[in-house]
C-alpha cells in the first residue's frame, strides 16, 4: 500500500504527467500506431503518382501547333506576321508549314492529315479568306489569333507595335487580400485534416481501459482530472510524432514536385510566425475536440458504440470548418467574431486571421481563451466520467440515500 500512498501525495501536474508519460509510450512503440503513420502515406503517394502522370497527360494532349497550308506567298506572310507579333502578343500558336499542299493541292486533303498528325487546326484558303479545318473547339480557340495573323500579314492590321511602359508596384490593397485568402484556406484545410485524422484516437481510449479494469486503478490512485490532462497531453505528443512522420515525407514529395507545387502568397504575419501560430491553433484544437471525444469515449461501453458515436462528432466538426470557412470571407464581421469566439471554430477562424490580418494581440487573447477552455472541458468531462461512470461523488447516491464509495485498487 505504499506504493499507492506515494501516489496520492503527488501533485496535480505530477499526477497528469506520470499517466502522460505512460500513454505515450505504449501507444508510440505499438504496432497499430505504426501501421497508423503508414495510413495516410498511401494514398497521399499514390495521389502524387497519379498528379504527376495526369499533368504529363495533359501536357502531352494539349496541342498548340497550327497547320498552314495556302500558297507559298501567303504562308511566308502570315509565318512573318507571326514573327513580329510574339514579342508583343501572348497566345499565339506555334506555325508549321504543310510542304505537301504547296506541291499538290489538288490531292491535298486537311482532314487526312488532321487524322495522320499532331496538328490543332489546318490553315488553307487566302489571307483575305482563311479557312480552318478541325474540331469544334480547336477552331473557336485558334480563329482569333489566325484572324489577327491574317490581317498583319495583308497589310489591314498594323504591323508595329508602341512601347509600353511599366510603372510596377510591388501589391495593392485588394490584390493582398485576395491572395492571401488562399493561404488562409488552404491553412484552415491542413489544420481540418490533421484533427480528424488523430483526434479520432482519442475516441476508443477510456473504452480498452474500462475493459481491462486499468482506469480502476488510475481512478483509485489519482485524480480524474489528472487522468483526463494526462490522456490527452500524451495524445497531443503522439500526435506530433506523427505529424513529423508524415512531414519528412511531404517534404521529400515536395523536393521530388519541385516548381510543379502550387505556391502560396506570404501571410500578413509572416511565415515563421504563421507557421508558429499554426502549431499552436493545431494543439489548442486538438485538446478542445480531444476533451470532448474523451468524454463521448468515456460514456460509451464498446468499441462498436464509439464507431456509431464518432460519425455524427466528425459531422459536427466538418459544419464548425464550413463555419470558419465561411467566416474568413467578411474579416471583422460578426460572423466572424462569432466563429473566433465558439471554442470549436475559433482555431480554424484565429488560424485564417493570421493569414489575413498583421495584428498581434488577437492571437494572444484567442489563446488564452481556447486554454480556458481546455480547461473548463477537461474538468467537465471528468467530473461527468466520475458521477456516471465511476459512481462517485454526488451523483452516485444508493438507493437508501448513502453515497457510493469510490472504488478501490485491487490489493495483493
Amino acid at each position: 500500500m505504499s506504493g499507492e500512498n506515494e501516489a496520492s501525495r503527488l501533485s496535480f501536474l505530477q499526477a497528469a504527467w506520470v499517466v502522460a508519460r505512460r500513454d505515450f509510450k505504449a501507444i508510440l512503440f505499438s504496432r497499430a500506431f505504426f501501421f497508423f503513420l503508414l495510413g495516410p502515406l498511401f494514398p497521399i503517394i499514390v495521389g502524387a503518382l497519379a498528379g504527376g502522370i495526369g499533368g504529363q497527360v495533359q501536357r502531352e494532349a494539349i496541342v498548340n501547333t497550327v497547320a498552314l497550308a495556302m500558297s507559298d506567298a501567303d504562308n511566308e506572310a502570315l509565318l512573318a506576321a507571326s514573327r513580329t507579333a510574339k514579342g508583343n502578343v501572348d497566345g499565339l500558336p506555334e506555325i508549321a508549314v504543310i510542304e505537301q499542299a504547296s506541291r499538290d493541292n489538288s490531292d491535298f486533303s486537311p482532314e487526312a492529315v488532321l487524322r495522320t498528325s499532331n496538328y490543332a487546326v489546318v490553315v488553307t484558303g487566302t489571307l483575305a479568306e482563311p479557312e480552318l479545318t478541325g474540331t469544334h473547339v480547336q477552331i473557336h480557340r485558334w480563329d482569333g489569333a489566325i484572324s489577327l495573323l491574317a490581317a498583319m500579314a495583308s497589310g489591314a492590321a498594323p504591323t508595329s507595335f508602341p512601347k509600353i511602359i511599366e510603372r510596377r508596384v510591388e501589391t495593392t490593397a485588394a490584390a493582398a487580400k485576395s491572395t492571401r485568402i488562399r493561404t488562409a484556406q488552404a491553412g484552415q484545410l491542413l489544420l481540418f485534416l490533421l484533427m480528424m485524422l488523430l483526434a479520432g484516437m482519442v475516441l476508443s481510449n477510456l473504452v480498452e481501459e474500462k475493459a481491462n479494469k486499468v482506469i480502476e486503478v488510475l481512478a483509485a490512485a489519482i485524480p480524474m482530472d489528472s487522468v483526463f490532462f494526462g490522456k490527452l497531453f500524451a495524445m497531443l505528443g503522439v500526435s506530433f510524432v506523427g505529424i513529423a512522420v508524415w512531414g519528412v515525407f511531404g517534404v521529400g514529395i515536395g523536393a521530388l514536385a519541385g516548381e510543379s507545387l502550387p505556391s502560396l502568397p506570404e501571410p500578413a504575419l509572416g511565415w515563421p510566425l504563421f507557421i508558429l501560430l499554426g502549431v499552436v491553433y493545431f494543439s489548442m484544437g486538438y485538446l478542445i475536440l480531444g476533451s470532448l471525444f474523451l468524454t463521448i469515449g468515456g460514456m460509451a461501453t464498446t468499441v462498436r458504440e464509439v464507431q456509431t458515436l464518432s460519425m455524427p462528432v466528425t459531422m459536427a466538426q466538418l459544419m464548425v470548418f464550413f463555419l470558419a470557412a465561411f467566416a474568413m470571407t467578411n474579416p471583422g464581421s460578426p460572423l466572424e467574431l462569432t466563429a473566433a469566439i465558439f471554442p470549436l471554430s475559433s482555431p480554424f477562424a484565429m488560424l485564417a486571421r493570421a493569414a489575413q490580418s498583421g495584428e498581434i494581440w488577437p492571437h494572444l487573447l484567442a489563446i488564452v481563451w481556447q486554454a480556458l477552455c481546455v480547461a473548463v472541458f477537461v474538468k467537465g468531462g471528468a467530473t461527468l466520467f466520475r458521477r456516471r461512470v465511476m459512481k462517485s461523488g454526488k451523483g452516485g447516491r444508493g438507493p437508501r440515500g448513502k453515497r457510493a464509495q469510490p472504488v478501490s485498487a485491487p490489493t495483493k
